[in-house]
């Protein structure tokens, strides 16, 4: 049991990161899917707080292609040796269906199942990214396709939660499992947006269409290389019967630049719309295209043994126009030629008091640091830190947001440099709401920047119908804006049991006990239907009825 109230039952999937179990919610008397932590990141109270925090953002989207988040909390258990551990856990809605992953294992898909499938991924990016909710970790594993064929992507936020925890890229990619799927930008890591997620889409797309990933290696490291640097081969190369015309959309999906893939998701779902029913580029067309978005193949075999850091400053995504006139090319020769014979005088003739301008810098990268190490790290800059503290639900408190001028800006030495601290996210006071009517109840946590979850009824004698008895958080408790708080209703109504055949003291002891009215009439006994001093009939049956009715009983007389 989980917070008294979530039954964990039998495993039904395990990962890099945590095991999903079926369970049941005894509250709302449903089935549901319950994700526990593995046990090293539930040590970590930093990524606690930030997966806490990334699930309450993903249980804001309510989507038919995305696994809906109804919860997330943190339970304790008792270690072997007497500790109590933290056993941090997210509650989701339960699908029955199979892994993308699985159906991809038994062969390559074809052409309209693959895009059915890459569509109702990318309707799940559109609404996403439109809730302002980076996936990060797009891949078959992530995406569900229920027994009715309906797409269903889970896990959004979560790869953002451990990503922004974890402090090595190598503990990073340990936890999120494979590099095939990476953008090149989270390869080489730096920051990331939607078109990411287009790209982890788009390497999907492939391996649905080919049965292989576009980038194989030997370790993460070398498909990481790959993903930042290598051509990849058009789907049509390896399987001739997919169209040329979803050659032109993945390619333009693997773009190696962010800025030259599709814009957002629905660009990319109206590209694979018009795919199927347009006519398909020729070969030449594709690999014009190709060249725009990659550069003229070239092979890279001595290099996949490169480091991450190495990655990270890479320069061989130039691009190029295809099939340049000789003349150019002689051109081009002759200009480069010059530019050696120059670069060598330079270097034969350079002074050793030579260099760059002494008032150049560029501002360091201190995102996520504590602020006086950032302030260390940016003085050792010849730089002047300024503190400006800002509220913020995604980075902890005390940990810097972001700088201004952005980190990687030119600037002069001496420069002030704003560092925006997390003050953690906005907080509010949990208004009192046990009396208040429903409606009253629901204004008062809008009022306080909260957001009204579940409602139940309940029974209650005295409570008029409409009548908040409890809610989940206390009253008075500070808490971030945006939590969800579920309420208790009244019902305005009790259960009446069946008393006939009872004495009369134990019948109105037992509907008094529910604030009923008792009256009694009298009908003479008859040995074949009731005792003497029984109740032969109620005058409302047994179930429910409004709080506190009148029940008239017969009973039946010497």
């Amino acid at each position: 049991m989980l917070s008294g109230r979530y039954r964990v039952d039998e495993p039904i999937g395990r990962g890099g990161m945590a095991s999903v179990y079926r369970g049941y919610d005894l509250t709302l008397g449903r089935d549901v899917a319950v994700k526990l932590l593995n046990r090293d990141l539930a040590t970590d109270a930093s990524f606690r707080t930030r997966f806490r925090l990334e699930a309450q953002a993903a249980s804001r989207m309510a989507h038919p292609t995305i696994v809906r988040v109804f919860d997330a909390g943190e339970d304790s258990e008792t270690g072997p040796d007497g500790a109590q551990l933290p056993v941090p856990y997210i509650v989701m809605e339960l699908v029955e269906g199979t892994l993308l992953k699985d159906i991809i294992a038994a062969g390559p898909l074809s052409v309209a199942d693959a895009i059915g499938y890459a569509d109702g991924i990318l309707e799940a990016l559109e609404y996403s990214h439109r809730a302002g909710v980076v996936h990060r970790d797009i891949k078959p594993g992530n995406v569900m396709i229920t027994t009715a064929g309906q797409v269903k992507v889970m896990d959004f936020g979560i790869a953002r939660a451990v990503s922004d925890s974890s402090s090595t890229v190598a503990e990073t990619t340990t936890i999120l499992g494979t590099a095939a799927y990476f953008s090149p930008e989270q390869a080489k890591g730096e920051s990331v947006d939607a078109r990411a997620d287009l790209y982890s889409t788009g390497v999907v797309l492939y391996e649905m269409l080919t049965g292989r990933q576009p980038f194989r290696g030997e370790s993460p490291v070398a498909v990481a290389y790959q993903h930042v640097s290598e051509t990849p081969v058009p789907p049509s190369e390896l399987t001739p019967s997919i169209p040329r015309a979803l050659d032109a959309v993945v390619m333009r999906a693997l773009a190696k630049d962010p800025f030259q893939r599709y814009p957002d998701a629905a660009a990319f779902r109206t590209a694979l719309d018009a795919s199927v029913s347009g006519a398909g580029p020729s070969k030449r067309q594709v690999d014009t295209l190709t060249n725009e978005l990659y550069g003229p193949s070239t092979k890279h075999a001595a290099e996949t043994a490169r480091s991450l850091r190495q990655l990270s400053t890479d320069t061989t995504m130039a691009r190029t126009q295809s099939a340049p006139p000789v003349a150019w090319i002689w051109a081009g020769v002759a200009l480069i030629a010059v530019l050696l014979i120059s670069l060598l005088f330079w270097v034969l003739t350079l002074r050793p008091g030579d260099g760059p301008p002494t008032n150049a810098n560029q501002v360091p990268n201190v995102a996520s640091m504590s602020y006086q190490k950032a302030s260390d790290t940016l003085t050792k800059s010849d730089l002047v830190p300024q503190r400006l503290d800002e509220s913020s639900a995604s980075v902890p408190s005390g940990s810097v947001i972001r700088t201004d001028p952005a980190a990687g800006t030119a600037v002069k030495r001496g420069q002030k440099v704003q560092v925006y601290v997390s003050k953690g996210p906005d907080t509010s006071t949990v208004p009192t709401l046990a009396g208040l009517p429903q409606q009253g109840a629901e204004q008062s946590i809008t009022d306080a920047g909260l957001q009204v979850g579940t409602e139940t009824s309940q029974d209650d004698p005295d409570a008029p119908a409409g009548t908040v008895l409890s809610a989940d958080q206390q009253a008075g408790a500070t808490i971030p804006k945006g939590t969800v708080v579920n309420l208790v209703i009244a019902s305005g109504q009790v259960v009446i049991v069946d008393v006939t055949g009872y004495t009369v003291d134990a019948a109105t002891r037992t509907l008094q006990a529910d604030k009923l009215t008792v009256a009694t009439v009298t009908t003479p006994a008859d040995p074949t239907t009731c005792a003497v001093n029984t109740i032969k009939a109620q005058s409302i049956p047994p179930g429910k009825a409004p709080i506190h009715s009148t029940v008239t009983l017969t009973v039946c007389t010497g």
